[in-house]
């Protein structure tokens, strides 16, 4: 028995290639009409996943482990044990609990208590390391050869190091925080400018550049991030201006918190004001890469008179001292 077969076009059969495209239109009708009969409202997903976030967020508030209540009974006994130390030796003042817990926000850590432990330490490390120094320089003698003031040098400088090494950590954690704000502070102000432009409230508009950028600048995310947070719950909006300010120690946020607060009390345009301002961050990012770059040929005269040019003459004279030796050997 001889199958059939149905016209071709090229060597193509075209009532299998007919058959074969019926079958995927068939499909994509029934396709087409499963998604229309299927489909579903998108504000009832959005409204479900936000009550699922706010029962997530408030069982977490709500919810403390005995693992974390006896954590953090630990640590508060701590810390009054060091407070009262502290109050009976009459060292603890509240200017300088104010100054320390400043300093730490600015540093990035949040928990106010570890201004106790900063005042502590400067108590303690220069005891500690004082006798330590007093026993190696005085009791054991490990300097015969020095004299009395460079003894009183070693000593003094101990002491002084000891005494300054939490400001030293603090104000080194403050530079480094400072120096990542500033980097990411154009791109934030760019993107709060477009938040405004779309309509985005405030708060919402910290909220969004604090997400967005979160991954790229984590400590700018995290300090706009709180102050989107204090927007919302804070009744006067300015504190959580004048907040921020305080937790970055920034020319540049201080301006930023300035317009900010003047946008809030006269009602002046945001976008403008923030565009403003993020052209002018950006020239003087600008010019101060062009200052850095402007002092490498200085830094660079140095390694060059030392490494450089010594290797260059080897490479330049080496081959001619070569033939000179051996030109004055073979005439001897």
């Amino acid at each position: 028995m001889v199958a059939e077969h149905g016209p071709k076009l090229l060597g193509v059969d075209v009532l299998l290639v007919a058959t074969i495209l019926s079958g995927v239109a068939a499909f994509m009708v029934l396709y087409a009409i499963y998604s229309l009969l299927t489909v579903r409202d998108p504000m009832a997903k959005r409204v479900k996943a936000l009550q699922e976030r706010r029962e997530q967020l408030k069982a977490g508030i709500t919810a403390s482990t005995s693992k974390r209540r006896a954590k953090l009974v630990t640590k508060n006994e701590t810390t009054d044990r060091i407070r009262s130390i502290l109050s009976s030796l009459k060292v603890l003042q509240e200017s300088q609990v104010k100054a320390a817990q400043i300093k730490l926000m600015q540093a990035g850590i949040r928990s106010k208590e570890w201004a106790v432990a900063v005042i502590f330490g400067r108590l303690v490390l220069p005891i500690v390391f004082g006798s330590i120094i007093l026993y190696v320089v005085y009791g054991a003698n490990y300097f015969p050869t020095y004299g009395p003031l460079k003894r009183y040098g070693i000593v003094a400088t101990v002491f002084v190091l000891a005494y300054k090494a939490p400001d030293i950590f603090l104000k080194n954690k403050i530079a480094k925080r400072s120096d990542a704000i500033r980097k990411g502070l154009p791109d934030a102000l760019d993107l709060l400018v477009i938040c405004a432009e779309a309509g985005l409230t405030v708060d919402a508009a910290f909220h969004r550049v604090a997400r967005e950028l979160g991954r790229a600048y984590p400590e700018l995310g995290d300090e706009f991030a709180l102050t989107a947070i204090e927007l919302g719950f804070l009744s006067d909006r300015r504190s959580a201006f004048e907040n921020l300010a305080m937790r970055v120690n920034l020319e540049a946020v201080k301006g930023v918190v300035t317009t900010m607060i003047q946008t809030e009390k006269y009602g002046t345009p945001l976008a403008s004001a923030l565009r403003v301002l993020s052209a002018e961050f950006r020239n003087e990012r600008m010019m101060r890469a062009e200052e850095k770059a402007a002092r490498l040929p200085a830094i660079m005269t140095v390694p060059l008179i030392l490494f450089i040019l010594p290797v260059l003459f080897i490479v330049i004279l080496g081959p001619a001292a070569c033939s000179i030796s051996d030109a004055f050997k073979g005439g001897f």
